[in-house]
């Protein structure tokens, strides 16, 4: 599996660099030579396989950033391509088919290279907004249990806190969730980015005590494959230190208006030992609203046999890069948004950070605001 997974990067980064090589020679196509075209081509696959050698051998800290963020930069002057290609195609089927006067071939290559520039520019631009400018996705939803008032829950899963994720993200959040009213905030999952050394380096723990502190029944969160990377422990203490209640396998009962209401949070599939969903169902009240904190969301199907009201999950982040958000859409049974399946209900958020790099592309930083009504 490793090496399958090896072969496919290494597979898309040439074809990657073979597109990005294509698109630069024909943006300077009008001020190069022959020589300085295939200098172009050569150059783009040597950077390509250096920072992938690079990464393998672990020359650097977060060498996968470096490649990653090479690989979205080949994207965009990919996706640039394709625009102006389609743009040309259409203004050629305008001048076949109607009177519209041809332009000067050297105007429109001319315009044709500017608006790629303008639209390369533009994709970051959009990119780094989607990535750090989050939205609240509202959901009303009904359960077949008696609840004396709704609950108002508020859901942001794969912070992935670290350098490039901190403070700021976090007050932020703050702001949203009491903007919002939200009684509750469920974090299923990936709440560091591998590890605590950025959150202790610049400080975060007063950050996320304050969030904690400013909703009335406070935070529950689960830990996702990130945060089980080797720092395990560190990442636990972190949080139960800044007041995040970590349900790790385990279940808790609130009492909302003298109602009570079952959370359960399961460990990322990562760690192989986790507790079966049934044998964690068989300590609470089936009877009662139950909540399930689940990082992934590929065990929804068995899910929706239970009786589970509520599932909260992450992890896919809808792909963060457009096209992958197909890839997310196609492999899972719910990859991306909210579904009534079966028994329960089932939100699967982006996530409110980022994973690699602060860019997003058809995904969006978000939260979810979901209102929990009985019958």
């Amino acid at each position: 599996m490793r090496y399958a997974f090896f072969i496919t990067i290494f597979v898309l980064l040439q074809l990657f660099s073979l597109g990005a090589a294509l698109s630069l020679q024909w943006w300077l196509q009008p001020w190069t030579t022959t020589t300085l075209q295939t200098a172009v081509m050569v150059t783009i696959f040597i950077i390509t396989n250096s920072l992938l050698l690079l990464s393998v051998k672990r020359v650097f800290a977060n060498s996968y950033r470096w490649v990653s963020s090479w690989m979205l930069f080949m994207h965009f002057m990919v996706l640039t391509a394709l625009l102006i290609s389609l743009l040309y195609g259409g203004y050629w089927l305008i001048v076949t088919f109607t009177d519209y006067r041809v332009l000067n071939p050297s105007v429109v290559a001319t315009g044709l290279r500017v608006l790629a520039l303008v639209i390369f520019i533009g994709l970051f631009i959009y990119a780094l907004y989607s990535a750090y400018v989050p939205v609240v996705r509202k959901k009303t939803i009904s359960i077949n249990k008696p609840m004396v008032r709704q609950l108002r829950i508020a859901v942001a899963s794969d912070l992935h806190i670290g350098r490039l994720f901190g403070g700021d993200a976090i007050d932020r959040l703050r702001r949203l969730v009491v903007q919002s009213e939200a009684d509750i905030l469920l974090m299923p999952g990936d709440i560091m980015d591998d590890n605590t050394e950025a959150f202790t380096a610049y400080d975060m723990q007063e950050n996320l005590t304050e969030l904690c502190a400013s909703l009335p029944y406070g935070v529950y969160a689960t830990l996702g494959n990130h945060d089980l990377y080797g720092h395990e422990q560190p990442i636990s203490h972190s949080l139960r230190s800044a007041g995040v209640h970590l349900l790790n396998d385990d279940v808790v009962c609130l009492t909302h208006q003298d109602q009570p209401i079952w959370l359960v949070g399961r460990f990322d599939n990562h760690k192989r030992e986790r507790v079966a969903t049934t044998e964690l169902l068989a300590q609470v009240d089936v009877d009662e609203p139950i909540i399930l904190l689940d990082h992934r969301p590929s065990d929804i199907v068995e899910h929706s046999q239970l009786p589970i009201d509520l599932q909260v999950s992450g992890h896919t982040h809808n792909g963060q890069v457009f096209p992958a958000n197909f890839i997310v859409s196609a492999i899972n049974r719910l990859g991306y948004g909210y579904e009534a399946i079966g028994r329960g209900h089932f939100v699967v958020s982006s996530g409110y950070g980022f994973w690699g790099i602060p860019f997003r592309l058809g995904s969006r930083s978000e939260i979810w605001l979901v209102t929990l009504n009985g019958k």
